[in-house]
């Protein structure tokens, strides 16, 4: 939930998070969620940067690019609108941007490998949160607002293994890695990751 205080900071890194890696990286952002008093803005703005950004990308492999052709074909089935441009080249997928979602939707409940993103539109705090939290995915999510105690209750609220506020890539190798639900368990870097490598002994003694 972004703030007016500089939309055009989040859409940037709103840009930046979803084409990591041509959107095939394990933490790239997905499923945007947008207060509505900023989606129009938002959808405007993320739209025309993210098609600027990167009119095609690369996936790892023609099967790849065609497995996410069938899920934006799907959401669009549905009735979610597609804003793009270009055309898919083999293994190349055009950038764009699905609108008018809801967790009805069967696409918003599955990850889209490549640079496909969905825009969600949140009546408030309670409808973002359970927006987020409608997918059997939760390794991370990134929180935008200005708002510090608002930040600690999305981020505490949200059913996901990280959650970074007001930042991405912000990963690093002292902090641990990791999702819930179907997003896996147990976390590389950071202690958790170091002990996965150590060798506990327990020594218990019955009275």
């Amino acid at each position: 939930m972004p703030s007016t205080d500089d939309l055009g900071s989040v859409v940037d890194a709103a840009v930046r998070a979803r084409l990591d890696d041509s959107g095939q990286a394990r933490n790239a952002a997905e499923r945007f969620i947008v207060a509505d008093d900023l989606y129009d803005g938002f959808v405007e703005k993320f739209t025309a940067a993210l098609l600027d950004r990167r009119s095609g990308a690369p996936l790892s492999s023609v099967a790849a690019a065609g497995t996410l052709a069938r899920q934006v074909a799907a959401a669009v089935a549905e009735g979610a609108t597609l804003h793009t441009e270009g055309e898919r080249r083999g293994a190349h997928f055009p950038a764009g941007v699905l609108t008018g979602l809801t967790t009805e939707h069967a696409t918003a409940r599955q990850e889209l490998s490549g640079p496909a993103a969905m825009v969600f539109r949140a009546a408030g705090e309670a409808d973002a949160l359970r927006i987020a939290n409608d997918t059997p995915y939760a390794l991370g999510w990134y929180v935008f607002t200005t708002d510090s105690a608002r930040a600690g209750r999305v981020a505490g609220g949200i059913e996901a293994g990280m959650a970074f506020v007001n930042g991405v890539g912000a990963e690093d190798a002292e902090l641990p890695f990791g999702g819930v639900k179907r997003s896996g368990s147990g976390r590389e870097p950071g202690r958790p990751g170091i002990e996965e490598f150590v060798g506990k002994k327990l020594v218990r003694t019955v009275a």
